[in-house]
């Protein structure tokens, strides 16, 4: 079942394109709120949004790392049971390690999958990414980027552009907000009620162009991973709109949950000191002279 030929109109270009890397955290899941759980797929994290004592009700937001559906699908089922598929899955963009494994779930789960409008032809087969950026500022995973896929998956009439109220129908209580600069129709997910946020990429808590931070996973507010980010003012505003909601706990794609004063404090000085901190010297998609 889980190959990458046309099935209901799908396409997987995330098969046999495994990647072994791995975090400190990797394999480790941790309840962030009773409704909000954080699993590292390798070296990504994805969100399970449920509270399986209160609900039967949950939905996925990220799918991982290439050929991992079996490993998510088993964390899963232990978490909220067998037989219990999530209502929806939501990407908060297309890279390869945030829909990685989508294809082979949808095809396990049959179930729709919500994205950003202008996410869709990443998630249509209708145009790739560009390149990563090896020769960009960062480490040694910056350095090994150009083997990253940057092919779309297509998940044909299986993925519906989110409604552009900011609401995200299998989500109540919760809105989406445009965040681009890492990708185009980059998304995060914030509720009111609580000031929790599910970032994605648009800033992250771990050095992710470092192989050694990426391994040690040590706590380090930052921009989004600097070889497959393209617009470094999108990204500026981006950080500054969603530290303005004054998050209380944030879950980001890469590195660890932070909440409180840390979280606070963090992204005041990811905003403050945005250019120093995130924006790499050189790189393909960089211009230092704006």
């Amino acid at each position: 079942m889980m190959d990458g030929h046309l099935q209901d109109g799908m396409k997987d270009s995330m098969e046999n394109k495994f990647l072994p890397m791995y975090a400190a955290t990797s394999g480790m899941g941790i309840e962030v709120l009773p409704d909000l759980f954080c699993y590292t797929n390798q070296i990504v994290n994805i969100c399970c949004v449920g509270d399986p004592e209160k609900s039967q009700e949950w939905v996925l937001v990220d799918t991982g790392m290439p050929e991992s559906a079996n490993r998510i699908a088993e964390v899963v089922e232990e978490r909220f049971g067998e037989d219990n598929p999530p209502k929806a899955i939501i990407l908060t963009h297309g890279h390869f390690d945030h829909v990685g494994a989508v294809v082979d779930l949808v095809k396990k789960w049959g179930i729709k999958v919500y994205a950003h409008e202008a996410e869709l032809p990443f998630l249509t087969g209708k145009q790739s990414y560009p390149e990563p950026d090896g020769t960009v500022e960062g480490g040694l995973v910056a350095k090994m980027s150009p083997m990253f896929p940057n092919e779309p998956v297509d998940l044909g009439t299986h993925v519906e552009a989110l409604p552009s109220d900011g609401s995200i129908p299998p989500m109540p209580g919760w809105r989406w907000i445009h965040t681009p600069g890492h990708a185009p129709g980059h998304i995060s997910l914030f509720r009111e009620e609580d000031r929790a946020l599910i970032v994605g990429d648009a800033f992250v808590t771990v050095k992710q162009e470092s192989l050694y931070k990426v391994l040690t996973q040590d706590l380090e507010f930052s921009g989004p991973p600097r070889y497959l980010t393209t617009d470094w003012d999108a990204v500026r505003q981006s950080v500054k709109k969603l530290e303005a909601l004054k998050p209380s706990v944030a879950v980001t794609g890469h590195g660890q949950p932070v909440s409180g004063a840390e979280l606070a404090d963090g992204l005041e000085r990811l905003v403050k000191d945005f250019d120093r901190i995130a924006i790499p010297e050189y790189g393909r998609f960089v211009n230092r002279e704006q």
